[in-house]
């Protein structure tokens, strides 16, 4: 079958067979990808990140709730660590979203960081142009930390919310200035447990000590996701956000940003795989390595000869 026709048309094998092509980086995924683009720049991009065990997937599984109740549709995207048996995701968000597979206006995928995170943040960026062309209305990038990897993957999104949870100690010492950077609004889940109003106010302290404030100030939100409690809220400071991006033009630069990096994602990409298949077709990676390894020669020499040798 035609991928992207049948893609076009509503068709989720195919939407679910372009996202495996788009991670395997088949020879067909950049064919995919050209004749999705222009079909694409409609969806609202939500990035959901926070530390393990804050509870993410089962917050994403209740806002998913309440916005297929408004009568969107969602997608999800669900950064899951790989497995070390298979390489492929362990499946773990997907599983604790299981009451929503059985929705029709819900896709939920799940992609494995494949122990590296090197070219990630693109093929994630493909799978949300894939989801937004098939006409999701908002779709959900979950991370699965808050480290440097999960800061450019949550780049995709056009509002990003950090949740955290009590209990988190000095931990919180740690993510801070991460998060402080990234966050659009902040969710302290899991708030019937002991320290959360603590939380609140060792977050509120940190935004009235952040110098890069504007005039949004990230707003700080209780909730209890097991419990549906604080959903309707969170989603009203999702959409207080992406109203003052939209009317102070931030959404057009964030958006007009990230095609900028989406396409020295892809260069780099490209250029890095043809040096590297060109070496290993030559022959000489072996025999480089084996100069490095000899101490005749060092990485940087070596890298600066394939550079001239092979971009002349």
């Amino acid at each position: 079958m035609d991928i992207v026709e049948e893609l076009l048309k509503g068709n989720r094998l195919a939407l679910s067979r372009a996202i495996t092509a788009i991670e395997n980086e088949t020879d067909e995924a950049m064919d995919i990808m050209k004749k999705l683009y222009p079909h694409t720049g409609h969806a609202f991009v939500l990035g959901i990140t926070g530390p393990p065990g804050a509870g993410k997937s089962t917050l994403t599984d209740k806002l998913a709730r309440a916005y297929r109740e408004q009568g969107k549709t969602v997608g999800i995207i669900a950064i899951d660590p790989t497995s070390p048996f298979t390489g492929g995701a362990i499946l773990g968000d997907r599983i604790r979203m299981n009451g929503l597979t059985m929705d029709e206006g819900v896709f939920i995928r799940s992609m494995g960081t494949r122990g590296s995170l090197g070219g990630l943040s693109h093929k994630t960026a493909d799978a949300v142009k894939a989801m937004d062309a098939f006409g999701k209305d908002i779709i959900f990038v979950e991370t699965v930390g808050v480290g440097q990897s999960e800061v450019d993957i949550v780049k995709a999104a056009d509002t990003t919310m950090v949740v955290l949870i009590p209990g988190m100690g000095d931990d919180i010492q740690a993510i801070k200035a991460g998060i402080l950077e990234i966050g659009d609004v902040f969710t302290i889940n899991k708030a019937d447990h002991d320290g959360a109003d603590k939380l609140v106010r060792e977050m509120n302290m940190m935004l009235d000590l952040d110098g890069l404030m504007t005039d949004w100030r990230p707003p700080i939100q209780k909730v209890i996701a097991s419990q549906n409690e604080g959903i309707t809220e969170t989603i009203e400071n999702i959409e207080k956000h992406f109203k003052y991006i939209s009317e102070n033009g931030i959404l057009t630069k964030r958006r007009t940003e990230r095609s900028k990096n989406e396409m020295l994602d892809v260069l780099h990409s490209r250029i890095g795989s043809y040096i590297t298949n060109k070496l290993v077709e030559t022959g000489k990676m072996d025999e480089y390595v084996e100069k490095i390894k000899a101490r005749e020669t060092d990485p940087y020499t070596v890298v600066s000869h394939v550079m001239k040798d092979m971009l002349k």
